[in-house]
């Protein structure tokens, strides 16, 4: 049972994304070849009135890394291309300025 354990926590990377997280965990088969689980995870609220974690997740293994990042490369490069930056306003007590929401570069030759 240990060793599961181990399995399941090799890395692992939270990003906080306004209502959304995501989580970028590489986990490891039962052969110690390592893949990566991509999960979102958003906060909604039931009728009830309770909070209620929906997740979605997504497997990729190391044969599809590079195609995966590609792809990845080449829809992010057509949204920035594409679409005009927008304008968001922050809180912030000093002032309000708005500020440009931008991407963030993502690399995914470290996984």
């Amino acid at each position: 049972m240990e060793d599961q354990e181990y399995r399941d926590e090799i890395f692992s990377k939270a990003i906080r994304a306004g209502k959304r997280t995501y989580f970028f965990d590489v986990k490891a088969t039962r052969k110690n070849e390592y893949y990566l689980t991509i999960t979102e995870s958003k906060k909604r609220m039931e009728e009830e009135g309770r909070f209620k974690f929906e997740k979605h997740k997504l497997f990729l293994y190391k044969e599809d890394f590079d195609k995966f990042v590609d792809g990845l490369q080449e829809v992010v490069d057509y949204i920035r291309e594409k679409q005009p930056q927008e304008f968001i306003e922050e809180k912030n007590d000093d002032a309000k300025e708005p500020n440009i929401k931008r991407f963030s570069n993502v690399d995914f030759d470290d996984f």
